[in-house]
Parts: C-alpha cells; structure tokens; sequence
C-alpha cells in the first residue's frame, strides 16, 4: 500500500475483519492552509468527474444557457454525473434541440443509463445504446454548445488543443493557485482530458466553489457562482434520486461533487472550509461512511445531511436476504 494511504474504513463480517478501505482526506481553510489530514494531501489525483463544475466554467462565464434559453435544471447537467433516469434524458434532449446539435457529435461513447432500473427499463423497450444516456453527456454538450457560440470548431471539442480545454486548464490552475504547465493531463472514461491535482488542491478549489468571494477575477467568480448555485437548486440532476452528489447538494450549505475511482470534493460555506478524499481502491460505497464522518468530527450543525449519506448506504453490513451480517467502521481521525 502507498505511503499516501491510511486506513479509512474497517468492514466486518460475523466480527472478523474482511476488508479495509485505505484512502486520504485533507481539509483546508479558507487561506488554504491544510487543518486536517489523514494520509498524504500532496497525493496527485486526477478529479475525473469531481472536475466537471470547473469544465463548466467557460461556459457560465458565456452565460450559454441564457443564449439557448436552458432550463435550470438543463444547465446543471454541465456539472452532472447523470444516471440516466427519465427526467435526465427528457432534460438532454430539450438541451439538443435547443442547440440544434445531433447527438452524434458527443464524443463520449453509446452506452446504458447507470441507474439499474432506468438501464432496464430501456432494455424492456428493447432501445438500443445511447451516447445521450452516457452519465457525462451533459458536460459534453455544455462544451459543444459553447464551442458553436464562439465560432470554435465542434466537432473536436475533446482534443486538448481545443480552446475550450485550454480555458478548462487555465480554470483550474488559476483556481488551485498552480502553473497550468504542472497539471497532468490524461483521458478521462468519456474520452475528454481529465486533470490531476494534489489533494489539497482539490480541497482548495471546491473551498473556492463554495465561497467564490475568495476568487478575484470577477468572471470567475460569476461564473463559479452560477454553477455552484445551478447545482445547489438541482440536486437530483447531478447524479439521480439515490446517490451521495445528489444528497449532499440538497444541503444549501455545501458544493459537492465525486468522481470515479474514489475522489471527491467538497466545501462548505459558513464553515469556508474545503475538503477532499481518495478512496484508494476507488470505491464509491464507503464514500458516505467517510463524509458522514468528516462532518461529524467537524462538528457539522446540519444532521440532517450526516442522516441522509447514512440512508443511502447504512453502517451495517447485510447479506442478500436483509439479515444484519456485520458493520462497517469509520477508523481515522483527522
């Protein structure tokens, strides 16, 4: 296991333990300044989709969802990790129409919805694979949409010489306070560029989110506002009605967003603190275990949040049949 790893979360089974989660969290102030740690926070992490509220800004700072005349809950889906659910795809094919862009200029590939039931119910209706029900689809039409607002070729809105990627680069380094040379690049799952930051970069950037005050170019700061306010209103579009991003952003209080391979981000506004995790082995169901228990040792006001990343995924363990068979255990401390 890296040095960067601690053990996260101990799960138990009859009382012998079966498995540990290893991972790390940093929380920062709004200085930046690293308060709280577990593992290592100079970690590089790529954010995959926990990226995806910075991708949109060069778009909010457009305004391009007032030039198409998108919805609320259209826009938002520039920062989701849809899970395909009805209401989501209604959303991205108003978004295409809207545009006037054919679905096959998402780069991203055919595929069926995440959510399982909304997967099978597009396969009882024998409907074929989709590149609309890809859960990045959204991101990738804010790109295209903005791509054919400003002239820029749309076709290859995914190539990492494209401006719309350089302005993503110049977002995001500007926003982590780092050279845009020193971030690494690579393909994310959806065939964009995807980049990587220490984690208390992360935490630093989505404190930033929360609390745009502390970014001083003005159009930033509109822009991160916009974003983290669309997603804050429409929850359930960044992920679906049972999933940890759409739990947490139904808390005014908090930007909030995960990505594959364990990663997420978090920051909180009253508090003006930023958060991130990585989840070694990239697991995403111990994610609320470890943000439930970063909160409480925060010592959040607002339990309700706490209580509901513990609906969705409780800390007893049960078998197939619903019979309690163990429990999982928060083991680090910050």
């Amino acid at each position: 296991m890296s040095s960067s790893f601690v053990p996260l979360v101990e799960e138990y089974r009859g009382g012998v333990l079966e498995n540990v989660h290893y991972g790390a969290v940093t929380v920062v102030d709004e200085t930046g300044k690293i308060i709280y740690q577990t593992g290592n926070p100079e970690h590089m992490t790529f954010l995959r989709s926990a990226a995806k509220p910075f991708q949109a800004l060069p778009g909010m700072k457009r305004q391009i969802d007032e030039v198409y005349g998108l919805t609320g809950k259209e826009a938002s889906l520039f920062a989701a990790s849809h899970r395909g659910e009805s209401f989501h795809i209604d959303a991205l094919e108003s978004i295409l129409n809207k545009m006037d862009v054919s679905e096959s200029t998402l780069h991203c590939c055919s595929t069926y919805p995440l959510n399982e039931q909304a997967k099978a119910e597009r396969h009882q209706n024998h409907e074929a694979p989709r590149r609309l029900f890809h859960n990045c689809s959204g991101k990738h039409l804010g790109l295209i949409g903005l791509s054919k607002h400003m002239g820029w070729n749309a076709e290859t809105y995914y190539e990492l010489d494209h401006p719309v990627q350089q302005e993503i680069i110049e977002s995001l380094a500007y926003l982590a306070e780092v050279p845009a040379s020193s971030i690494p690049v690579g393909i994310d799952g959806c065939g964009l560029p995807v980049h990587a930051l220490p984690l208390h970069k992360i935490a630093l950037v989505y404190l930033k989110l929360a609390c745009p005050d502390l970014i001083a170019d003005a159009d930033t700061r509109a822009a991160a506002a916009r974003i983290a306010k669309l997603m804050n209103e429409n929850p359930d579009m960044i992920a679906d009605t049972k999933f940890v991003c759409s739990a947490l952003l139904k808390d005014s209080n908090l930007s909030a967003k995960g990505g594959a391979k364990g990663v997420y981000g978090i920051g909180l506004r009253k508090e003006r603190l930023g958060i991130s995790l990585k989840v070694s082995d990239g697991s995403e169901q111990v994610w609320p275990c470890i943000i439930a228990t970063i909160l409480e040792k925060l010592g959040y006001s607002d339990r309700s949040t706490i209580d509901r990343l513990y609906e969705l995924v409780p800390n007893i363990i049960v078998n197939d049949g619903g019979t309690v068979v163990g429990e999982r255990k928060p083991v680090f401390s910050l």
